[in-house]
């Protein structure tokens, strides 16, 4: 079973929010996807759901052929918006 998990504000953001604002690796209907220092990011499209849309991120990310279901996972509010990073 994978565990959510959110990490306090850290150079980690800082990591992130400079890979996000890199060219994507996909798009999909709900998600631009980057690779990042810290995983693979879905950054959600749009004003984004009350909880983490985990399952349509999975769903979204095998159009991709991107196989997340056995990743750990957790998200982060971005300047760019919700960051759904996945890793291992």
């Amino acid at each position: 079973m994978t565990s959510t998990t959110t990490r306090p504000k850290s150079n980690s953001i800082n990591l992130l929010e400079e890979a996000l604002n890199q060219p994507p690796i996909g798009e999909t209907n709900n998600f631009s996807w980057n690779a990042t220092p810290l995983g693979i990011a879905a950054l959600y499209k749009g004003i984004p759901p009350s909880k983490p849309p985990y399952g349509q991120a999975i769903k979204e990310g095998e159009e991709l052929a991107i196989d997340l279901s056995r990743e750990e996972k957790e998200f982060h509010q971005t300047q760019k918006g919700l960051a759904i990073i996945f890793y291992s």
